[in-house]
C-alpha cells in the first residue's frame, strides 16, 4: 500500500545552520584535525572509509585507462596500438585492478563509514586494526602496480592467470610473481577488515537492535564479510603454491611433473564465484537502502531480503565449476553444477521483485541517486538472464572464451557493483561532506555512463555470438567483428567522458558548497541511523547511544498513524534528533604503526623475488613496528576526552577490544 503522508519538510538555510551549531557537549566541532598527519595516523572509522573510497577512485582511473587502450586496440582490424605482449599485459591488469583495486575497496570504503553508523556504534570493534586493513591494502595495490617498473611489466596470464600459462616457461618476467605475492598482500587486508567488521556487527550494535532491525545494507555487507573471510583463505592457498612454483621450484601446477594444472583451476573459482556476490552483494544493500527513500514507502519484503542474501551468499559456494565446462570435468559434474547455476538465479530474482515491489505505487522522486538505483536494477537483470544462459552446458561450450562471457561479466559487475555504488556516492555524499553533489551534472553523468555502458558492452554479446575471441590482441577484416567493435570503444569514450563529469561535479560542488544552503542532517528524509545526526558526521558520531524500539526507527521517530490510520509527520529531523552531550566519550587514540606494519609487508615482497636480504629487512619492519604497536602506552579509559585544537588530534586512549564504545 502506497504511503500517503505529506511530502517531507524542507529546511531552511537559518535552519541548516542553526542545526550545525547546535552545542555537542566536549566536542565543539564534528571533524579531526586536517594536517596529512592526522590521516596517516587516524583510526576513525569514517577518515579510514574515506581513504578507501579516494583510493579506489584512484585506481578506477587507472583501470579506465588501461581498459581505454584494450579498446583503442580492437577499434578496427590489425590494430597495432599495444603489442601482442603488452596487450596480454594491460588486459591483465585491468582486471586485476577493476576488481582487487577499484570495485572491492570501494564497497569497503561504504562497509568502513557506514556500519558503525547504521548499528549506532562510535566505531568499529577494533579501530587499530581497521586503519591496518587500510595500510596493507594500499600497500599491496602500490605493490602490485610497480611490476611495470621493476618488474618486466604487468602480469600478462589473465586476471585468472591460468596455468600453465603463469609458468616461467610461458611468463618469464617478474610480472606474475608481483600478481601472486601482491594479490596475498590484498587477501591479508581484506580478512582482518572481515573480521573487524562481522565483530562489529554482532558486538556492537546499539541497545534494541536486533539483526533483524539492522538496515539491509548492514545485512549485506555483513554477509560480504562472511564470504571474503571464508574465500580468502583459498585463493591464498593457491597464490602461495604458484608463488613456490615460480620462485623456487616447485611443481604444483607442472604437468610434467605429474601436477595437474586444473588444480589452480578449482582453487581460483572457489574464491573467483563468491568473489563476484563479494562485489555485487554491497551495491545490493546501497540499493534496498535508496529505492525505499525515493518510493516513499519501506522496503517491501524485509525478510525476504536478507535471507535471499543469505542464500546468494550460501549457494555462491556450489556455483564455481560453471566456469570449468569445456576442461573436462566430467558429465556428472557439469549438470549437477549447471543446476546449481540455474537455482542460484532464485534469490536473485526474489531481490529484484522486491526492489519492484517498493516502487509500485509509491511517490517516486528521480534524483540522481535513484536514477542510478534504478539502472542497478535494470543492468543487473540483463547480466543475471545472460548469467542463466551459461547453466546450460551446450551453449555455454560455445560461449565460453568468447567476448559474450566479457558481455555477460561486465553487465553483472559494472552494470550491478559499480552503477550500484555511484547511486551510494550520490546518496551519502552530503553525510561525509556536509554538501550535495550538483544534480544538474550528476544527470549528465548519469545518462553518459548509462548510455556509454550499453554502447561498449551490449554489442559484445553479438561479437561473442559471432564468434570473436575474448582474448586476442586483433584481428583481420573480413570476419564481421570491425562495426561491433568500434561502436564499444565508441562507448567507452563515453564512459571516460561521464568519469570525467563526476570528478568535476565533486570539485564544483565542494567549491561552491560555501555559498549554497547546508543540508542538515536528513535532506532525503531517510529512515536509518546515519541520518540522524549532523552532516559532515562528528568525530564521535553519536551524542547518546540510540535505543532502537524497531526497523527503521529513525523513520517512525519522524512519522506516526494518524486516528484515521494515515502516516503523518510528527517531528522534522531536528526536533526528532538524538540530544544529549558527549562528556566522557572515549575515543581510540591515533597511531603511526598500523602504517609501519604494512610498509614491512612489500618489502618482503621485493626480496622475494629480487632478494632474501631485503625480505629479511621488511621482516624486521614488520615485527618491530607489531611489537611497538603492542607496547604503545594508553590514556586511563576513565578519563574524559577532551578537545583540542583544528591542527592537532590527540587523542591518547585506545581500546581495541571495545573501540572505545562504552555506553
Amino acid at each position: 500500500m502506497a504511503i500517503t503522508e505529506q511530502p517531507p519538510l524542507e529546511l531552511g538555510p537559518g535552519d541548516a545552520v542553526r542545526y550545525a551549531e547546535k552545542p555537542l557537549g566536549v566536542f565543539t566541532r564534528p571533524q579531526q584535525g586536517r594536517g596529512w598527519r592526522d590521516w596517516l595516523s587516524t583510526v576513525d572509522h569514517k577518515r579510514i572509509g574515506i581513504l578507501y573510497g579516494a583510493s579506489a577512485m584512484f585506481f578506477f582511473l587507472v583501470g579506465g585507462i588501461e581498459a581505454l587502450l584494450i579498446r583503442l586496440q580492437l577499434a578496427a582490424p590489425e590494430g597495432s596500438v599495444l603489442s601482442a605482449d603488452v596487450y596480454n599485459q594491460v588486459y591483465t591488469m585491468h582486471g586485476v585492478t577493476m576488481v582487487f583495486l577499484f570495485i572491492m575497496p570501494l564497497a569497503a570504503a561504504f562497509a568502513n563509514y557506514f556500519i558503525p553508523l547504521q548499528i549506532g556504534a562510535r566505531d568499529v570493534a577494533f579501530p587499530r586494526l581497521n586503519a591496518l586493513s587500510f595500510w596493507i591494502w594500499l600497500s599491496g595495490a602500490i605493490f602490485l602496480n610497480t611490476s611495470w617498473i621493476v618488474g618486466g611489466g604487468g602480469a600478462d596470464c589473465g586476471w585468472f592467470c591460468y596455468s600453465t600459462n603463469s609458468g616461467v616457461a610461458f611468463s618469464p618476467s617478474h610480472g606474475v610473481d608481483f600478481y601472486a605475492i601482491g594479490l596475498q598482500i590484498l587477501g591479508i587486508a581484506s580478512l582482518v577488515s572481515s573480521v573487524n567488521l562481522i565483530v562489529t556487527c554482532l558486538n556492537m550494535r546499539a541497545p534494541g537492535m536486533t539483526l533483524m532491525r539492522m538496515p539491509v545494507l548492514t545485512w549485506m555487507l555483513l554477509i560480504t564479510q562472511f564470504l571474503l573471510l571464508f574465500a580468502l583463505p583459498v585463493i591464498t592457498v593457491a597464490l602461495f603454491l604458484l608463488m613456490f612454483d615460480r620462485l623456487f621450484d616447485a611443481q604444483f601446477f607442472n604437468p610434467d611433473a605429474g601436477a595437474d594444472p586444473l588444480l589452480w583451476q578449482h582453487l581460483f573459482w572457489i574464491f573467483g564465484h563468491p568473489e563476484v556476490y563479494i562485489i555485487i552483494l554491497p551495491a545490493f544493500g546501497v540499493v534496498s537502502e535508496i529505492i525505499p527513500t525515493f518510493s516513499r514507502k519501506p522496503l517491501f519484503g524485509y525478510e525476504f531480503m536478507v535471507f535471499s542474501g543469505i542464500a546468494i551468499g550460501f549457494m555462491g559456494w556450489g556455483v564455481w565449476a560453471h566456469h570449468m565446462f569445456v576442461s573436462g570435468i566430467g558429465p556428472i559434474s557439469v549438470a549437477a553444477f549447471s543446476l546449481s547455476t540455474m537455482f542460484i538465479a532464485v534469490p536473485t530474482g526474489v531481490k529484484v521483485l522486491n526492489w519492484l515491489a517498493t516502487m509500485w505505487g509509491g511517490k517516486l522522486r528521480f534524483t540522481v541517486a535513484m536514477k542510478f538505483a534504478v539502472a542497478t536494477v535494470a543492468m543487473f537483470t540483463i547480466g543475471g538472464l545472460s548469467g542463466v544462459t551459461h547453466s546450460v552446458a551446450p551453449a555455454d561450450t560455445q560461449q565460453t572464451d568468447t567476448y559474450y562471457i566479457v558481455a555477460h561479466f561486465h553487465y553483472v559487475i559494472f552494470g550491478g557493483g559499480v552503477l550500484g555504488l555511484f547511486a551510494g556516492m550520490y546518496f551519502w555524499w552530503p553525510k561525509i561532506w556536509g554538501h550535495f553533489l550538483n544534480e544538474r551534472i550528476g544527470n549528465w553523468h548519469f545518462w553518459i555512463m548509462l548510455v556509454g555502458f550499453n554502447l561498449t558492452f551490449g554489442p559484445m554479446h553479438i561479437l561473442g555470438l559471432q564468434g570473436m575471441s575474448r582474448r586476442i590482441d586483433t584481428y583481420a577484416r573480413g570476419y564481421g567483428f570491425e562495426f561491433w567493435n568500434m561502436a564499444a570503444t565508441v562507448g567507452s569514450l563515453l564512459i571516460a567522458v561521464a568519469v570525467l563529469l563526476f570528478i568535476w561535479n565533486v570539485v564544483k560542488s565542494k567549491r561552491d558548497a560555501p555559498h549554497l544552503p547546508l543540508p542538515g542532517p536528513d535532506p532525503w528524509d531517510s529512515r536509518s541511523l546515519e541520518w540522524s545526526i549532523p552532516s559532515p558526521v562528528p568525530v564521535h558520531n553519536f551524542d547518546t547511544v540510540p535505543q532502537v524500539h524497531s526497523r527503521d526507527d529513525w523513520w517512525h521517530t519522524k512519522y506516526a498513524e494518524n486516528d484515521e490510520g494515515k502516516v503523518v509527520r510528527v517531528a522534522t529531523a531536528e526536533e526528532a534528533a538524538q540530544t544529549g552531550e558527549a562528556t566522557g566519550v572515549h575515543l581510540p587514540s591515533p597511531s603511526f604503526w598500523p602504517l609501519a606494519v604494512a610498509v614491512g609487508l612489500p618489502l618482503i615482497g621485493y626480496g622475494l623475488i629480487f632478494s632474501l636480504w631485503l625480505a629479511l629487512i621488511g621482516a624486521l619492519v614488520t615485527i618491530a613496528s607489531l611489537y611497538s604497536w603492542a607496547m604503545e602506552p594508553v590514556d586511563d579509559p576513565d578519563a574524559t576526552h577532551d578537545h583540542h585544537d583544528e591542527d592537532h588530534e590527540d587523542d591518547k586512549n585506545e581500546d581495541d577490544q571495545a573501540g572505545g564504545h562504552d555506553s
